[in-house]
């Protein structure tokens, strides 16, 4: 008897608890990143990341998909990616954009950092952020309202600086992302 309600509940938690789902940023580059004397940051960055669904019993509808570019605590860039279904055990294949020009604020190291950054060809603290509306739906069983889960965070991107007359003999590595509770809404606070 005691091991049938075991099972009970490790089949009610199987369903219920999901695992969260994965993203991975597999490659970056920058093809400009000019920081003028003015505070303008003149960028040219391309990202390819995954996105995977481990799960058995769950699909996910992505409804609205923003990703944001920040370079030393400033966001520079924001992008809407297309609206898409996934399914179970299931990965999919991103590429967010992020080209123009915009004002930043760094402090006198965070500027010293840059200029640093430019000399070796490889800029450290590039981070990536999703900020997602979603549905699940679990089995056959139910299907959830609309909701926001916390951010999807990629930190600390090391991107090498590409241009047309060197390539930084650096390559980027592949960075998981943080995504904690992503089946529960976002935390208002």
């Amino acid at each position: 008897m005691a091991t049938i309600l075991w099972l009970l509940i490790f089949i009610f938690m199987w369903l219920i608890i999901p695992a969260n789902v994965k993203f991975h940023v597999i490659d970056a580059s920058l093809t400009q990143f000019n920081l003028t004397t003015d505070n303008t940051l003149y960028y040219n960055l391309k990202v390819n990341i995954t996105v995977r669904n481990p799960n058995n019993n769950i699909i996910v509808y992505y409804r609205k998909i923003k990703a944001i570019a920040w370079y030393k605590d400033n966001d520079f860039g924001a992008m809407e990616l297309a609206p898409f279904d996934q399914g179970h055990k299931n990965t999919t294949f991103l590429q967010a954009v992020f080209e123009g020009q915009t004002h930043i604020r760094l402090k006198p190291n965070q500027v010293a950092e840059y200029k640093q950054e430019t000399n070796v060809g490889i800029y450290n603290d590039l981070a990536l952020d999703f900020d997602l509306t979603i549905r699940a739906k679990y089995e056959r069983l139910f299907k959830t309202n609309r909701f926001d889960p916390p951010f999807i965070q990629c930190r600390r991107l090391r991107i090498p600086f590409i241009s047309n007359t060197k390539t930084s003999p650096q390559h980027f590595s592949v960075t998981k992302c943080t995504t904690r509770y992503f089946f529960l809404q976002r935390s208002s606070t």
